[in-house]
């Protein structure tokens, strides 16, 4: 386990540190007076990313990148490369929930300076891109059209819901000669369970949410576990989790690595789930994973066992 201290930096992922009182009495009392119109706002809800993120996006210097926009099904992606793609072994980098790729910056800055060249994009309802919601396999789509885009990649790397999404997308083709996920969200059944609390809605009405997500993105929630998406990926993998994460509990990354054949995990300590993306001993240990060493801890678990212990 690699044992680090927090980074005084602030993060710039915008996120809801708290749910004003009266909007958590509203999911409450609407649960039972007006179920319905109660769930699909929470679905709505859900499903929209933070307008703060994309504000923050437009603000952002783009460093110099080559920009482009890319057609992915309904929407229009704005993409940024640095370096030479062809010439230079790049790396994709997918990011996360109510995030934006140039938030990837120090990632960036390091792995120009490794010697790769490197590709980001803003996913749906996201950064500069088209939309105002968004699914985690709209996610998956977007990653595997970018590298469809580019070709093969030396890595992709995801963080957070990029890296569920990267994940998908490997499963379902995607060219990349091994991956970095970095707390990365294994269920999102659990996520939406734990959205429902956060929000208050009522107990009784989140199986109907599970539906409703499941009708809106057309897949199962099931089909999008971890456990049944990385059990055939044949590529290395590192998997790196922090113990005090506070929105995406360090059990989900170690299901990650109890699956994937390929993988080891790297647990850390006091970086949260945002600080985590820009430290630089967390940086360190993942170019030495790209670079070939062995990097992390190889999870030796059973299945039988609950998630998170390994």
């Amino acid at each position: 386990m690699l044992a680090l201290t927090p980074s005084l930096q602030k993060s710039t992922i915008v996120r809801k540190s708290a749910m004003p009182t009266v909007a958590r009495a509203a999911f409450s009392v609407g649960s039972w007076v007006a179920p319905g119109a109660t769930l699909a706002r929470a679905v709505e809800v859900f499903c929209t990313p933070s307008a703060e993120a994309r504000r923050r996006a437009y603000e952002a210097d783009e460093a110099g990148a080559k920009t482009f926009v890319l057609d992915v099904g309904p929407h229009v992606i704005r993409v940024y490369s640095w370096g030479d793609t062809e010439a230079q072994p790049y790396v994709l980098l997918a990011h996360g929930w109510s995030d934006f790729a140039l938030h990837f910056m120090p990632l960036i800055d390091a792995l120009r300076a490794a010697g790769f060249a490197v590709v980001t994009f803003d996913q749906p309802g996201h950064g500069r891109s088209s939309g105002a919601t968004a699914t985690l396999p709209e996610f998956a789509r977007c990653i595997g059209a970018v590298g469809a885009h580019f070709g093969r990649a030396a890595a992709v790397i995801g963080h957070s819901m990029g890296g569920a999404a990267a994940a998908i997308a490997l499963h379902d083709g995607l060219a990349a000669n091994r991956a970095v996920l970095i707390a990365p969200p294994a269920d999102v059944a659990a996520a939406a369970d734990r959205f429902a609390a956060f929000v208050g809605l009522a107990e009784h009405l989140r199986g109907r949410m599970h539906r409703a997500l499941e009708a809106r993105a057309s897949v199962r929630l099931a089909d999008l576990s971890a456990h049944d998406n990385v059990r055939d990926i044949d590529r290395p993998a590192l998997i790196i989790h922090d113990l005090d994460d506070r929105e995406v509990p360090w059990a989900e990354g170690e299901r990650y690595a109890r699956y994937w054949p390929s993988s080891r995990l790297l647990s850390t300590v006091g970086l949260g789930h945002n600080r985590i993306l820009g430290d630089t001993r967390v940086i360190g240990a993942l170019l030495d994973f790209l670079r070939g060493e062995c990097v992390g801890e190889r999870v030796i678990s059973t299945p039988d066992l609950p998630y998170g212990y390994a």
